[in-house]
């Protein structure tokens, strides 16, 4: 029996994601300590998150897709993760400087989405205004720790039980990256 081919493709977040980007987030919020949100979005309360990752400038969105290799119109794409670029801190002397995430659906995991997401954004960033990279990693995440020194990030320090979620208090690791 032939296994179904799919393509992971990778391209810029668009509106239409919106619902999707939601819930794959919601997943990490509810269920792990990943991100220090403690309460799911709805995509309406998402959306500034959304519209302040553009196609072009230093703050990307990139989503990586599985398509049907059959590539019959209309089929749905589904949403495997994504990747973004995002102010580092508010202040003007920073703008030179991102903090980047990604989030892999569970189901994509092992299968180098994280990869190929990283790959994008830091290609699509090689022509903006950007300096450096940082990554804050609550620990523990082996994965995205080997991830992230693939791509060339060295740890820089760690925060030592800055968040708390779960009733649990957790160390986030930091990473930075020169672009």
């Amino acid at each position: 029996m032939p296994s179904e081919r799919t393509e992971v493709q990778v391209r810029p977040g668009v509106e239409a994601d919106l619902g999707a980007l939601t819930s794959l987030y919601n997943h990490y919020v509810r269920e792990t300590a990943i991100t220090f949100d403690t309460v799911a979005f709805t995509p309406e309360e998402r959306r500034p998150w959304l519209l302040s990752h553009p196609v072009d400038g230093p703050y990307r969105l990139m989503v990586a897709t599985e398509t049907d290799s059959q590539d019959i119109p209309g089929t749905s794409q589904e949403i495997l993760g994504y990747a973004t670029s995002s102010p580092y801190r508010p202040k003007a002397a920073y703008s030179t400087s991102v903090e980047v995430t990604v989030y892999v659906a569970p189901r994509a995991g092992r299968r180098g989405v994280g990869t190929l997401l990283y790959r994008a954004l830091f290609e699509a960033l090689a022509g903006e205004d950007v300096h450096r990279a940082y990554a804050g990693i609550a620990q523990p995440n082996e994965a995205s720790v080997r991830l992230h020194e693939r791509f060339g990030f060295r740890p820089v320090g760690t925060y030592r039980e800055v968040g708390r979620k779960f009733g649990r208090y957790w160390d986030v690791a930091w990473y930075e990256k020169e672009l």
